[in-house]
């Protein structure tokens, strides 16, 4: 297996991604291929201690990077020969399993949709991180890449994350859950209750297993292992998860260190309190997979190091063998809601 790693993507490129693409494939032996300016690559390379090009690490180089200022809707057309665009063309070629990038969001995306073009039947790709809820984790379907949703965009969701539950984290009856204002099924907006309806069918149909409408904060006690949302609801309640989380290590951790007495018990619940930060932090992750796409995509944040990295590409390997593609465009058929397809046929 093959990883196209983009070598100059993030705030900490290229010698943090470099060094966890190296240690990905130290510890999993994968094949790993780096875009990026050839140069740069190579002195990141050997900032790592080594000598020479490791066996089964290839460097494609690519004179441009993308950068946080530049338009991510049109950042990888206008630079043809950036890192990020290079390495989405090795992928829709076929010279790689997966892509795994730190750069920008926007331009992934973008990039991603038009050269490795979505699953055929899949209206819009969803960004599916996992967040940590009581007892693991959950996946939140969609997270920012689509603001306006229509029932048809957030039922393929819940298929979408579905199958990436089942096939990539191991689930094997995921229960998917609605993100809403309430847990009764007339609660919330026009789209929340269409949705509601259309998900209910589908568990009925034994599809997949619906479990209702979850608030925020019932599915952050573990309520579901898929949060169907739209990317603008979904976003603020990422958002909202991070920040909360960083105030609450930082509150906890300023309670524990203010006096000799606090941090004689902190000494004694230091194992504990590290167990608490892992769950928390985004690099143990790795990324967020974009579902939809015909090819593995992974979008690792910004300020990833080696170690997110390197998880970002065990991800991306978990996704590239799960048949994760094959199994959506084998059920794509119960994915379409009917009068959303007549009004597609209406506009073409």
């Amino acid at each position: 297996m093959k990883i196209i790693v983009d070598a100059m993507g993030g705030d900490n490129a290229p010698l943090e991604i470099v060094r966890g693409a190296l240690a990905a494939h130290k510890t999993y032996g994968v094949d790993i291929l780096l875009t990026g300016r050839a140069e740069a690559v190579l002195q990141a390379i050997a900032d790592c201690g080594e000598k020479d090009l490791p066996k089964g690490v290839e460097i494609a180089n690519a004179t441009e990077v993308v950068e946080i200022a530049d338009d991510p809707a049109t950042a990888f057309k206008r630079k043809k020969d950036s890192s990020l665009t290079v390495g989405l063309n090795l992928l829709r070629d076929g010279k790689g399993d997966a892509f795994v990038s730190a750069g920008s969001t926007g331009a992934l995306l973008s990039g991603a949709t038009l050269v490795v073009k979505r699953i055929r039947g899949i209206r819009r790709a969803a960004m599916c991180p996992q967040i940590p809820v009581q007892g693991g984790s959950a996946l939140l379907c969609d997270c920012g890449a689509n603001a306006e949703c229509t029932p048809e965009y957030l039922l393929q969701f819940a298929y979408l994350a579905n199958f990436y539950s089942q096939r990539v984290c191991g689930v094997e009856q995921p229960r998917v859950a609605l993100l809403n204002i309430g847990a009764e099924s007339e609660k919330g907006d026009s789209l929340r209750r269409e949705t509601y309806e259309r998900l209910q069918e589908a568990g009925k149909n034994g599809r997949i297993r619906f479990v209702g409408n979850v608030e925020p904060s019932d599915a952050m006690m573990g309520a579901a292992d898929v949060i169907v949302a739209d990317g603008f609801s979904g976003n603020i309640m990422l958002k909202s998860v991070e920040g909360t989380a960083k105030f609450l290590y930082s509150q906890l951790k300023t309670a524990l260190t203010d006096t000799a007495r606090h941090k004689l018990g902190a000494a004694l619940v230091k194992d504990g309190l590290q167990s608490f930060k892992k769950a928390l932090d985004p690099n143990e992750v790795g990324g967020t997979p974009f579902l939809g796409i015909s090819k593995p995509v992974i979008k690792a944040h910004g300020s990833s190091n080696a170690l997110a990295i390197q998880n970002a590409v065990r991800q991306a390997m978990a996704f590239a063998s799960s048949g994760f593609v094959q199994g959506v465009e084998e059920n794509v058929e119960y994915m379409r809601v009917e009068h959303e397809m007549e009004k597609q046929g209406e506009k073409a």
